[in-house]
């Protein structure tokens, strides 16, 4: 007799309808946890529970710390009766600036915010630190309590925030009243899926992304921006600008004034740019090879015969970083030597310690994002964005509770904030891939990486390489980014620039408050570790932007007449006005 129960359970019935259900259902989680896992978190909760458990030692140590910072804040108060100006028990948390002010040094607050800042130490000592716990659920049992601390700071209640009683005495409560006016508006705008208010004042064409320019190029996924020069010679190498897919390319392309495409045009440089298509339902199979093969690929050979040049400079930011890698190693591999030199901005290429964002990558994270992903055929720019607020929601949350919708005050929009709020959708495969073969094998820097079939190393780059991390970037951690002098030996030189994952970008010179360190490996010379690195770099005050000028015109050729804008000649003709079509799609 022939067994056919597996051909039987191959055909069961009720596989597509328990497919559809369990997708359905994993769908609804991901959407009320913003992507995060449950069971991921019960999985830590248990991991932590377990092991605090059966170590005696680590909970004698926590005793006697509880019992020590009791002593602490007592002796503070005891200092305080005969002392107005006694020396605090602890201070915040250099990031931390919710007690700043007078306001938080008058009894009783002081002792409130000293006794929140010491139970906010003693909780990090109890949620990490414990043996056999494993990294990922420490970092997740650490999240969670920094979060319900989050909510229970005395900043965000009336009775206990002196600045918010102040400010409520001084308007009369006006303030409780405009807090309100703002609520609705900001309610209603979310419930129309509109951009948060201001933002229609910086309107891509309008007043950003206002460097004239043309749309040289379309296909299915990008547009190629080709800039009008400024100068009348220029330097023969063009620049090739990809940027991350998750957000609009105009970030390099703002106001005037810290327009890094209008600076670098200025500098004497042809410049192109890519513009994502933002996805839709019908773009769900879109992969990283495909954003590759449309994106990078597919511009070089128009730059390449726009211009008349055999060498681009490439650069790459965030997830185009990344993608820039991925494809200048796939030509390495094939023997394509046309990009003259790598700039990577804050764009990582090892994702073993991927910094807050590991919180949201593992098997049951991945499994709910893959559902939430499922039905559409997209992750929203919404559901990343709930994502990034939940990794800083003493910034993103907390504060924007207490200072907008208590005391009143709206903070004035930016080009740089209007940018953040006008996000794109990321295909359900290509986000899924990125996901799994990077973050979480981490296949590039592992060598396990293939392009068409074939597997690519990032040991190939052998090109010149500027490389940009920032010192206070929870996207892409700079350590993380310096993780490149291990996987290629090519000279690099790496400048650590101060601000975060946008800010420290956007670094225009002139700006206040700019510094960075530079240093230089050269080729098959040795790696240092980050802060060895650190240690040995050159401090600069100011922006960074000069430092790279001067090292693209260090590998560049002598400077001659621009080039035409297309060439109509193999119907390049330019097809329409910067900044296209495809930057305005919603």
């Amino acid at each position: 007799m022939i067994d056919t129960s597996a051909d039987c359970a191959k055909c069961d019935p009720l596989d597509g309808i328990a497919q559809t259900l369990d997708h359905a259902s994993a769908a609804a989680i991901a959407q009320m946890t913003s992507g995060l896992s449950p069971v991921t978190m019960m999985q830590a909760g248990l991991d932590w529970c377990a092991h605090l458990t059966i170590s005696p030692g680590k909970r004698l140590q926590l005793a006697g710390k509880a019992g020590r910072k009791v002593q602490r804040i007592t002796d503070y108060a005891v200092r305080r009766v005969g002392q107005v100006d006694a020396a605090p028990a602890i201070e915040p948390l250099p990031q931390d600036r919710r007690f700043i002010g007078p306001a938080w040094r008058q009894f009783p607050f002081d002792l409130i915010s000293q006794s929140f800042l010491l139970t906010q130490q003693w909780w990090h000592a109890a949620t990490t630190g414990i043996s056999g716990v494993s990294r990922h659920h420490e970092e997740m049992v650490a999240f969670a309590a920094r979060q319900m601390l989050d909510v229970i700071a005395p900043t965000n209640f009336f009775a206990t925030n002196p600045v918010l009683q102040r400010k409520i005495i001084e308007t009369g409560g006006e303030c409780l009243v405009e807090g309100a006016k703002h609520w609705m508006e900001d309610a209603e705008r979310r419930a129309r899926g509109e951009p948060p208010l201001g933002t229609e004042a910086f309107r891509a064409g309008e007043t950003v992304a206002v460097t004239p320019g043309k749309v040289v190029f379309r296909n299915a996924l990008v547009e190629l921006i080709q800039y009008a020069p400024t100068t009348g010679i220029v330097r023969p190498e063009p620049i090739l600008i990809v940027p991350a897919w998750i957000m609009k390319y105009y970030i390099f392309d703002l106001s005037p004034e810290n327009s890094l495409i209008r600076w670098l045009v200025a500098e004497g440089y042809t410049v192109f740019v890519l513009s994502w298509h933002n996805p839709v339902s019908a773009d769900r199979d879109l992969d990283i090879d495909a954003y590759r093969r449309l994106g990078p690929m597919a511009a070089l050979d128009v730059v390449t015969a726009i211009t008349g040049s055999a060498k681009v400079h490439g650069v790459g930011y965030c997830l185009g970083g990344t993608l820039l890698a991925i494809t200048a190693s796939a030509m390495a591999r094939d023997g394509d030597e046309r990009l003259a030199s790598l700039s990577l901005f804050a764009a990582q290429t090892e994702f073993s310690e991927p910094g807050e964002l590991g919180l949201f990558i593992d098997e049951a994270q991945l499994n709910l994002l893959d559902n939430m992903m499922w039905s559409r055929g997209y992750l929203d720019s919404q559901q990343m964005g709930g994502a990034f607020q939940i990794l800083r929601s003493n910034d993103l949350i907390w504060s924007q509770i207490l200072g907008t919708y208590l005391m009143g005050e709206r903070e004035p929009m930016t080009d740089l904030m209007a940018w953040n709020a006008d996000g794109t959708r990321m295909p359900y495969a290509m986000h899924s891939e990125y996901l799994r073969t990077l973050f979480l094998d981490d296949d590039l820097a592992e060598g396990r990486f293939k392009v068409e079939g074939r597997t690519i190393t990032l040991s190939s780059l052998r090109q010149q390489i500027f490389v940009v991390g920032t010192d206070r970037d929870h996207v892409a951690p700079w350590r993380s980014v310096h993780k490149l002098h291990w996987l290629s030996s090519a000279e690099i030189r790496f400048v650590l620039a101060s601000g975060g994952h946008n800010a420290g970008i956007v670094s225009e010179p002139g700006h206040r408050h700019r510094s960075y360190h530079v240093a230089t490996r050269v080729l098959d010379g040795p790696a240092l570790d980050p802060d060895d690195w650190l240690d040995q770099a050159e401090a600069h005050e100011g922006s960074w932007w000069p430092e790279w000028a001067a090292w693209l015109g260090d590998h560049s050729g002598r400077p001659q007449a621009p080039p035409p804008m297309g060439n109509a000649e193999k119907s390049l003709t330019p097809l329409c006005d910067a900044p296209g079509q495809y930057v305005l799609e919603r």
